[in-house]
């Protein structure tokens, strides 16, 4: 089953994918050893929300810079600053919780 396994999301991969709830974009700025931890902490820590994110990683520091990110890694959801750091998977739930 999809939704059994903590994972480390891939570019462009989506979490929940064959359900129909709602599909939020995700962008992970920051080294890719980071960003890859953090990709997986959110697929323990949402896989059970009723919630779809398409991943992205930019690996890239001034496009990073550009986006006003100073902190690795960071997670951008809907445009928006969602996560700096390598935050606790329960504080990831409680956010996602409220986009649900």
């Amino acid at each position: 089953m999809e939704n059994s396994v903590c994972k480390e999301m891939k570019e462009g991969e989506v979490l929940n994918a064959t359900s129909s709830f709602p599909l939020h974009y995700v962008v992970i700025y920051g080294n890719k050893i980071d960003s890859a931890k953090l990709s997986k902490r959110v697929s323990c820590a949402i896989k059970h929300l009723p919630i779809r994110i398409k991943f992205s990683f930019v690996y890239d520091s001034l496009k990073a810079v550009e986006k006003g990110i100073s902190k690795d890694p960071t997670m951008i959801v809907d445009n928006e600053i969602f996560i700096e750091g390598l935050i606790q998977s329960e504080e990831i739930t409680k956010r996602f919780e409220k986009l649900c």
